[in-house]
């Protein structure tokens, strides 16, 4: 199936990472993405990926995308709490967490949930089921293929759930579950 309309995504960049290794940056060259460096002039309706979320994303979440924007949040992984801290307070955007996925970036490769933006914002397109627009995010970058590789049977599977509830459980069926949740 094509996707008939493309998503808008968006990412909120905030400078702190080495720019020679910033995916965002390199998708917007590309054309694939706009980057804001003010939190203000980010989208004000859609989704944000946050990684401290405790909503999962879900194959249903497409439809808070159809009128707005797929938003990341592109800063250091040490500065995130601040960001998103500040991000809540100053937009409308739902945030969501993606299901557990492996990097396949070179700097955090195999790591469950330390992804590249452009791996998260592809994750999530493949999740919602914008696989055409997913892969050609990861077009432009050498790991691109091993994140679909090892993430692969993970996507189909999430994109397959009907509900936000299957989606958390679905994780559990290839990760070991923590002993909290137990």
């Amino acid at each position: 199936m094509t996707d008939v309309k493309q998503i808008r995504i968006e990412a909120i960049h905030l400078d702190q990472d080495d720019p020679k290794k910033c995916t965002a940056r390199k998708l917007e060259r590309r054309g694939l993405i706009r980057c804001k460096t003010r939190i203000s002039s980010a989208a004000k309706k859609g989704i944000l990926l946050d990684p401290l979320s405790k909503t999962i994303l879900s194959p249903l979440d497409v439809d808070l995308i159809k009128d707005g924007s797929l938003v990341a949040l592109d800063c250091s992984w040490k500065k995130i709490q601040e960001s998103i801290r500040i991000i809540s307070r100053t937009t409308r955007l739902e945030s969501r967490i993606l299901p557990i996925l492996l990097a396949g970036n070179p700097v955090s490769w195999g790591k469950r949930g330390r992804m590249s933006t452009a791996e998260a914002l592809s994750a999530s397109l493949y999740i919602m089921g914008r696989k055409d627009q997913a892969i050609s995010l990861l077009k432009p970058f050498k790991f691109g293929d091993a994140f679909l590789d090892l993430n692969g049977e993970l996507l189909e599977a999430y994109s397959s759930c009907n509900s936000q509830a299957e989606v958390e459980e679905m994780q559990w069926e290839f990760f070991n579950r923590p002993s909290s949740d137990i």
